[in-house]
């Protein structure tokens, strides 16, 4: 019975011996896996640019690829080179090597740079979702860089938030390089910037060499397509048009009409009682012709019958505004209000209180009424002020410094970032003058513009051009096929020729009989004049009717010309 008990007592020794040796074999082959996964670990691309370099087998530079990139590396794989630690990565099936320097653990961490210069002057943003202006920022300013919204898959990023003297705010990144040489550069200069550095500045409006002419993205929204070509037809917002949408909808049917320009806002005449108007001018609130839900309800009217549908907001042309915030209006030097100029009062564009309100009327209109396109009009200073202005009697509240081209051209850059994150289209009003060689006295210059926005669209109404323009012996709104074929052959298509990403070409037509003598009626064969004029020298993109009291008769007498198709 003893020597059972001890046999029992030994087998229970040798199970816990096997246990434990079993458990620390296990315990080693845990260890020692581990350690070999821990050889491996997941790690991120990081740059002071976009990309990163990679290296062949003899250490020379191979490739780039974008920064961001996640990536596995292992310690084992890791060499020496010049002072230099490397890793290898394979890519796309080939063996490169990867400095230290460049890898991360966080992704938040792979944006390197420290400073970035400004390429193209523009306001710093308080934030890229407010969309609010801060200071101005010139071409060649260094900005510290404390941090950024994203990146994007070619190693982009999108917003930084930087630092410039004591101000924190956000920036474009597509208007910044990484070094201070490369923002004093032009874009092109042999191709493109010096043709216009050349004109200078003849009549005070800017010096065209002081505008920017890089290229700009311009989109085709899959949820927004804009016909091409546009024919469009002017509806004012006075009640008697919106509330009688039908009218216009039934004269659309049966030609190639498929737009209308509708106001949002044109100078004492607002289109709806807009909370955006409720805070930045109460008056233009409370003078709307419409109700919010009629003025929609036509929209939405227009749309259901599938017509592109464009709202025009009238910039700085705004006497409502004034009323409201004369400190934001172009001034009398002498007597410190505001300048009336042509019997109305006009808000300063350099002033960017201004900018702001008239931007988020738009977006607001797109965001409530569902518009596919803003165009702005009077995006100008006024003009024939240039006695005045010589006289000093005239404070353009120009708090930058800046020309009167420089502060059109930017407003439509800030505006057109600002409306493409809502996936609609951009255009603005174009006097015809703006397409000769020089920056209008009033700051309009087509280049500059056209290179912006996605549609630009020239005024080249006959009745306001001198009456034998051109050298014409005809007074030219007699014979508008030539005149409009000469503009726009050797005026529009050369300044598109000048830019690197212009604008589609969609024209304003006269659609109301002319104001001067000769008087002539403007029916059919005057606007098919006109149309056909614009199309032969290149200008297709469409066209839109003006006619400033929308009038329903003098549309139906012109709609033989709204049959055709011009293309």
């Amino acid at each position: 019975m003893v020597k059972k008990k001890i046999m029992i007592a030994s087998n229970k020794r040798n199970l816990i011996y096997f246990i434990g040796v079993m458990i620390l074999s296990y315990s080693l082959f845990i260890l020692f896996s581990n350690k070999a996964i821990d050889n491996t670990k997941i790690v991120f691309l990081a740059s002071s640019t976009t990309s990163v370099n990679l290296y062949d087998g003899n250490f020379n530079l191979a490739i780039n690829i974008p920064r961001g990139l996640e990536v596995i590396i292992d310690s084992d794989k890791r060499v020496e080179n010049d002072n230099n630690i490397y890793y290898e990565l394979v890519v796309n099936g080939e063996k490169y090597y990867v400095m230290n320097d460049n890898l991360v653990d966080n992704k938040r961490e792979v944006v390197l740079e420290k400073k970035i210069y400004v390429r193209t002057a523009i306001n710093l943003l308080s934030s890229e979702e407010e969309g609010k202006l801060l200071a101005l920022v010139n071409k060649g300013d260094e900005l510290e860089v404390i941090g950024y919204d994203e990146i994007n898959s070619e190693g982009k990023v999108i917003t930084y938030k930087v630092k410039h003297n004591d101000l924190i705010g956000n920036i474009y990144a597509k208007y910044t390089v990484f070094d201070k040489e490369s923002a004093l550069l032009h874009y092109q200069p042999e191709k493109y910037y010096n043709v216009h550095f050349n004109r200078g500045n003849t009549y005070g409006g800017g010096h065209a060499g002081n505008l920017d002419y890089y290229p700009v993205e311009k989109f085709i929204f899959e949820n927004n397509i804009m016909p091409d070509p546009v024919y469009a037809l002017y509806l004012n917002a006075s009640s008697n048009v919106i509330s009688n949408i039908e009218k216009y909808i039934e004269l659309a049917e049966g030609t190639e009409i498929n737009a209308f320009v509708v106001d949002i806002k044109d100078n004492k005449s607002g289109g709806y009682k807009s909370e955006v108007m409720k805070k930045y001018s109460i008056t233009s609130y409370n003078k709307a012709h419409n109700s919010f839900e009629d003025y929609k309800l036509a929209i939405n009217k227009l749309k259901d019958a599938g017509f592109y549908v464009i709202g025009r907001i009238t910039l700085f042309k705004d006497e409502y505004f004034v009323n409201d915030n004369p400190e934001y209006a172009i001034a009398n030097k002498i007597t410190n209000e505001p300048y009336l100029h042509q019997n109305t009062y006009w808000p300063s564009p350099f002033q960017r209180y201004v900018w702001e309100y008239n931007v988020e009327l738009a977006k607001e209109a797109v965001k409530e009424m569902g518009f596919n396109e803003i165009q702005f009009d009077y995006v100008r200073f006024p003009d024939r002020t240039g006695s005045a202005e010589r006289q000093g009697l005239i404070d353009f509240k120009n708090e930058y410094n800046e020309e009167k081209a420089q502060a059109i051209q930017r407003f439509l850059m800030y505006a057109c970032d600002e409306l493409r994150k809502l996936n609609v289209y951009v255009s603005a009003d174009v006097f015809g003058e703006s397409a000769h060689t020089y920056v209008a006295a009033y700051g309009q210059y087509w280049p500059a513009i056209s290179n912006v926005v996605d549609v630009i669209s020239g005024m080249p109404y006959p009745d306001h051009f001198s009456a034998h323009e051109y050298g014409f012996e005809e007074v030219v709104w007699t014979i508008p096929y030539d005149l409009l074929y000469h503009w726009g052959k050797n005026y529009v298509m050369k300044r598109q020729q000048e830019i690197p990403t212009p604008a589609k070409l969609r024209t304003w037509v006269q659609g109301y009989d002319t104001i001067r003598a000769p008087y002539i009626i403007y029916n059919a064969d005057k606007v098919e004049a006109q149309i056909r004029g614009l199309f032969d020298a290149g200008l297709n993109n469409g066209y839109m009717i003006w006619n400033a009291k929308s009038s329903l008769s003098k549309y139906k007498a012109q709609i033989e010309a709204y049959k055709k198709d011009y293309r």
